[in-house]
């Protein structure tokens, strides 16, 4: 059995996040693949049912590509263009999450699933990478 001619470079919760990437990637003459991508922009709930949008390159273009991508930030960062700091312990590894906690959110959320809205009481916090605390950015 022969290699594979593409090989994924990343995995995005949303299209709009992947979009950046491949721009950087094209922007220095790497080809880029995008898969799931139209499936989740048509329903964003069912992202983490289908594994995300996945980009692919060729394999020539791989260590190229993860170089480039490794120059910019997958983290969060603050109005300032600081680090977002994870407040139990220290880690700058911050990313920002959907979140459906509480009986209200989660009754919310239901309703408006069942009347076929987007959700409109999802909650945006902070999660720590290294410790997995949620919390919020001041």
């Amino acid at each position: 059995m022969s290699d594979p001619i593409f090989k994924k470079v990343a995995v995005f919760q949303y299209p709009s996040e992947a979009h950046i990437f491949e721009g950087k990637l094209e922007a220095h003459g790497i080809e880029v693949f995008m898969r799931d991508h139209n499936t989740i922009n048509s329903d964003p709930m069912i992202s983490n049912a289908v594994g995300g949008v996945k980009l692919f390159v060729k394999n020539e273009d791989y260590d190229r590509a993860t170089a480039l991508l490794g120059e910019i930030s997958r983290y969060s960062v603050d109005d300032s263009g600081k680090a977002v700091i994870c407040p139990n312990c220290g880690s700058d590894k911050v990313e920002v999450v959907s979140s459906i906690k509480g009986e209200s959110t989660t009754f919310k959320f239901i309703l408006t699933t069942l009347l076929g809205m987007f959700p409109i009481s999802v909650k945006y916090p902070y999660k720590c990478s290294d410790c997995g605390h949620e919390f919020k950015h001041k």
